[in-house]
Parts: C-alpha cells; sequence; structure tokens
C-alpha cells in the first residue's frame, strides 16, 4: 500500500476516523475476524446538498455485520456524530452515510495544502509501472495524431509518479517488417535524386514526403554513388538502418518540442536478432505451457472463401485467456506475425520487473487489445496485468473548418507545426482537456484566445492572477511579503485562516482540500484529463471570488484596514497558486507568474 502519512490530506483524515469507527463498532458487536475494512471509501458526494463528503462504509460491511445496510449505517453514524470535526450526520437509502465538516476542518485543510506545498497530495511507496507510449512506426515526422497519444502518455506516467510509482516511460520501436523496408526504398529514390538523377513521381506503396531528402543526401554524401552499384539485398541494411537511425532523431527532437523524454527506447529489431531470437524463445516458452498449439482458423466473418488461406499453422490459444479466438504466430512466407514479436516484447518487459504495464494505442488499434492481455496473462502466468487505453482521433481546425494537409509531409499535419504555432503549452493541456476515448476537436485559433473560452489560459492566467495580488499586497498592506515562494508559504503559514469563513471562501476551500482525492482517482483510473477538468473548476471558482469583489468590496483579497483578514486572504491565494502550479507540472505545462 502506499504511504499517505507523510501528508494526510482531509479525505485521508475523515476515512481515518469512519475505519475507526468502523473498528470499534466490529469490536463492540464481536464482528468476525479479518474482515477487509479497505473496500470501505470517503469521496464527495454526487449532489454537493447531501453534505461534504459521503462513505459506502455500511454498504459494503453489511454482509460480515449480518445487518441490514441502513440499520449498520444508523450505528456508525452514531459514532462519527461524536467526532469533533464533523457537524453534521445524515443517513440515505440505501445505507450511505453523509458527513458535513465544520467549517475549521477546512481552515485547517488549507494549512495542510501550505505545509505541504508542491508535494501536496504526493504519495510514496507505490509499484513498478511501464508507461509504453507514442511507438510511431519510425517512417516519417510525427503528426497531430501521433500528439495526442505522446501527451496523455507522458501526462499519465507524471500522475503515477506523483502518485508514489517507479514509472519507466518507454517507446518501441517498430524497426522489423515491410513498412521500415518500404522506408529503406524511398530513402533510396532520395539518395538517387541526391546523386543528380531524375526519380520521377514516387511509386505508390512508398513514403512520398520531402522528408526523407535529408536521409537521401547524408547517404549520398557518406557513401557517394557505391550503394548505386549493389544489389537491393545489399544496399536494403544499410540504407534502413540510416533511414530509422535519422527517422528517430527527428521524432524525439518533434518529442523535445512538447517536453516528452523516453527513459527507454525499445527496438522490435532486437527481439529477433541471430543468436538472441526472443521471439522464438518466447514461442518456445509457450508450447512447453502447453499454450500453443498446431491448427486451423475458421474463415474471418465476411470475408470471401477464396481470399481464405486455409492451412495448419502455429496458434496461440488466445481463447483459454480470455480472447474471442486463437491467433496465429508465423505467416505463410514463415516470418513471424506482429502479434508473436509483441508477445515477446511484452514478455520481455514482464522479465525486466514490470508486473503493471500501461500502454498507449491510437484508435485504429482497439479490436488488439483482447490479444495482447490474453498474451500477457499467459507470459506472465496471471502475475502480470496490462492496461490499453485508446486515444481516439484529433480534429484539427481553425476557426471552425479542417486545416490543409503539410506541404512538407504530404498528407498529414506535423506535430511540430502546431507546436510552432500554438506553443508547447496549449497543445500539452488541450490534448487532456477531453476524455482520452473521445474524439478531440483542436482549434487552432480557438487556442491563442485570452478568454474563459480557452482552458489552458484561463488557468494559467489564475496561477498569474495570484501572483498579481502578492504584488499588489506588497505595495497596499504587507512591504515585508516575501517573493520567494517556501518563505512566503512560511509566513502565510501564521495566518488567522480560521477567518475564512464566508460561504465563497469556503467552498474554494473545498475545493483544494480535494485535490489529492482527485489525484488518486486519476492514477487509479489512468485519467490524467480530470487533473485539467478540476483546475479549470479551481480557476473559475478564483477568478469568480477576484469578480465578486469587485462588486462586494468585504470579499476582496486586500482589505486595507484589517491586516489580519487580507493575510489569511492571502494564505488562500497561495493555495490556489500552489495546487495549480502542482497540477499544471504534472500535466507539463507551465504555470506562469505573470501574462502579457
Amino acid at each position: 500500500m502506499p504511504d499517505t502519512s507523510s501528508a494526510l490530506h482531509l479525505f485521508a483524515d475523515v476515512l481515518a476516523r469512519v475505519h475507526a469507527a468502523c473498528r470499534t463498532l466490529a469490536a463492540d458487536a464481536n464482528w468476525p475476524e479479518g474482515i477487509d475494512f479497505s473496500r470501505v471509501v470517503v469521496e464527495p458526494p454526487r449532489d454537493a446538498s447531501h453534505g461534504d463528503m459521503a462513505t459506502n462504509a455500511a454498504m459494503v460491511l453489511a454482509k460480515e455485520a449480518k445487518a441490514k445496510p441502513r440499520d449498520l449505517a444508523e450505528q456508525i453514524a452514531e459514532r462519527l456524530r461524536a467526532d469533533a470535526l464533523i457537524a453534521k450526520v445524515d443517513v440515505a437509502a440505501p445505507g450511505f452515510i453523509n458527513l458535513t465538516l465544520k467549517p475549521a476542518a477546512w481552515a485547517e485543510a488549507l494549512r495542510t495544502v501550505l505545509r505541504e506545498g508542491a508535494d501536496y497530495g504526493r504519495v510514496r511507496g507505490g509499484t513498478k509501472v511501464n508507461v509504453e507510449y507514442v511507438s510511431a512506426n519510425p517512417t516519417g515526422p510525427m503528426h497531430v495524431g501521433h500528439c495526442r497519444g505522446a501527451v496523455f502518455g507522458d501526462a499519465l506516467a507524471s500522475l503515477l509518479q506523483f502518485g508514489g510509482h517507479d514509472v519507466t516511460r518507454e517507446y518501441y520501436i517498430n524497426d522489423a517488417g515491410a513498412q521500415v523496408d518500404a522506408l529503406a526504398r524511398s530513402a533510396f529514390l532520395r539518395y538517387r535524386e541526391a546523386l543528380g538523377e531524375n526519380i520521377g513521381a514516387i511509386p505508390e506503396g512508398l513514403y512520398p514526403g520531402d522528408y526523407l531528402k535529408p536521409v537521401g543526401a547524408a547517404l549520398a554524401k557518406e557513401h557517394g554513388d557505391k550503394l548505386r552499384a549493389m544489389s537491393e539485398a545489399e544496399w536494403l541494411p544499410t540504407v534502413r538502418a540510416k533511414a530509422i537511425a535519422m527517422m528517430m532523431d527527428e521524432i524525439k527532437d518533434d518529442l523535445a518540442a512538447l517536453n516528452i523524454r523516453h527513459d527507454v527506447f525499445f527496438s522490435e529489431r532486437s527481439l529477433i536478432e541471430t543468436g538472441n531470437n526472443k521471439v522464438a524463445e518466447t514461442i518456445d516458452f509457450l508450447k512447453a505451457k502447453g499454450d500453443i498449439y498446431e491448427g486451423r482458423l475458421p474463415p474471418p466473418k465476411g470475408a470471401p472463401v477464396e481470399d481464405w488461406e486455409d492451412r495448419e499453422q502455429l496458434l496461440f490459444k488466445a481463447t483459454a485467456y480470455g480472447d474471442d479466438v486463437d491467433r496465429p504466430l508465423i505467416k505463410s512466407d514463415n516470418s513471424y506475425t506482429y502479434f508473436a514479436s509483441d508477445i515477446a516484447y511484452h514478455k520481455n518487459k514482464f522479465d525486466r520487473g514490470f508486473a503493471e504495464m500501461i500502454d498507449v494505442w491510437g484508435a485504429d488499434h482497439g479490436g488488439y487489445i483482447k490479444r495482447m492481455q490474453a498474451a500477457v496473462k499467459a507470459t506472465t502466468s496471471g502475475k502480470g496485468a496490462l492496461d490499453v487505453k485508446i486515444v481516439q482521433l484529433v480534429k484539427l481546425l481553425r476557426n471552425g473548418e479542417p486545416v490543409k494537409m503539410s506541404k512538407r509531409s504530404g498528407d498529414f499535419v506535423t506535430l511540430r507545426e502546431v507546436v510552432d504555432e500554438v506553443g508547447q503549452d496549449a497543445v500539452r493541456f488541450m490534448m487532456l482537456y477531453r476524455k482520452n476515448d473521445a474524439v478531440l476537436d483542436f482549434d487552432l485559433a480557438k487556442v491563442m484566445e485570452q478568454s474563459r473560452d480557452n482552458p489552458v489560459f484561463y488557468v494559467q492566467y489564475g496561477h498569474a492572477r495570484g501572483h498579481s495580488i502578492f504584488r499588489n499586497a506588497r505595495v497596499e498592506v504587507f512591504p515585508e511579503l516575501p517573493e520567494d515562494t517556501g518563505k512566503r508559504i512560511a509566513w502565510l503559514g501564521e495566518s488567522a485562516v480560521k477567518r475564512l469563513s464566508d460561504p465563497v471562501e469556503l467552498e474554494l476551500l473545498k475545493r483544494l482540500a480535494i485535490f489529492p482525492r482527485m489525484l488518486e482517482a486519476a492514477a487509479a483510473a489512468h485519467e490524467p484529463h480530470r487533473i485539467a477538468f478540476y483546475l479549470y473548476d479551481l480557476a473559475s471558482e478564483f477568478h469568480a471570488l477576484w469578480t465578486k469583489g469587485r462588486d462586494l468590496p468585504y470579499l476582496r483579497f486586500i482589505i486595507n484596514n484589517d491586516a489580519d483578514l487580507t493575510k489569511a486572504r492571502l494564505a488562500m491565494v497561495q493555495g490556489v497558486v500552489s495546487v495549480l502550479a502542482s497540477g499544471l507540472a504534472i500535466l507539463g505545462v507551465h504555470a506562469p507568474d505573470e501574462m502579457r
């Protein structure tokens, strides 16, 4: 279990109190030994009018307690009503317990935010996790579709790290198979072009983009015209290696423009090297387990019979592990299927110590999930787990109209073109401002607007507005207010935060208090978009309070004739600034102190 003792945030504190009440009741009522209290949770109620928090304790413990959920809820509620932190306890059908906390609880929650600073909500002591993302074929520059998976995977890795996990960011290089051979043939044409030959139109099936011209020029500079005199079998390995290396350098540069850097780049070709054939080893491993057999597969539904090759072939018993059909491992030409290499690759991950694996795939790979999860179950004997996150398509727009294709790439808009136009922060935030499995409309014009309708601007402006309030407070009330973040937090930690009692202030404090619980849920679900949504809601409440202060002077952050209240409100502003900065950092987005 992760260690959260260093920062017992409010939801964790209340959960501990609920657990204590349940354990006391269990002892008094002689419940059976060994009851699992980990199923008891405390979370925000779906309807805010029901209170500040809700627990399912009575619902999940009723069977062990041999009581009706509603009756058990009343017994637990009676013990919670004696808690000094809790103002009100209500029981709702069929057995939920709703809690309303005393206002002082929210002031103490703010002190936790200030005390923990950048570590507020951080967890220590998680598991080892491999997050594989992007893994685009090295056949051209990154396009805007790759961009979403890259940002999602990177933010998920950061979220899991913040949640205490030991995370490895990995990129699987598809440098074996027909696609990279086609890349090599395309690069060879550009090589001949660099030598002055008129190559004419690029044949269908090869890559026509201008991005391969530098590869051809580099080959010409390095080899002169020697390659031209060779047979394809002779020049193909050399040209393929050069093209892949240069494409990967470009891909890494494109990712760096988004501040994305992987820990491991794993070569598919390394799995089938002579003398170290991991695919063959994996097949032998599965054979020994009885998970591979020689057999025939029925033709795919809807496929014409004449297009189906009915033959005996090597099959993986995928259906024994939850898949819909058994899967072939070797093609009719005796080369391995992509699936065979993927099985060996994921077994390699497990052998490197990753029992928990997360793959981020594009929308066109949804049908591949069951077979890959089946393979992981088989190769790890059920000890490994694979979660596949699908990222849906990105529709690139400008003022609502589809963006034309890139001249350089030939048929798509490159990632670098988008980053260069709107900036790293806008790309990263907006790629996360929708759930990963929903299609995303990315409008280049809208993400440049400075308005509430532009979420990344609105959130960053919230952070900048907080620092603007600090600057004004130095001029008007507190010239001694430190500019250094650590010193400022320490100075504000002494403020009378219990004076923050207005309902709108308490709502903002409640939003800050939920941050660790939100992070915990987002990490468990592998959903970093929840952070983007939370940050927008927090910034909205902060901006709304600032606006109310213009109309209602008693709500202003700076009250010139009340230094104590001003200092308490500055502590609240610091809480907002700290959480906005922390959340943006997880998403890989900058938190500016001022915006121009």
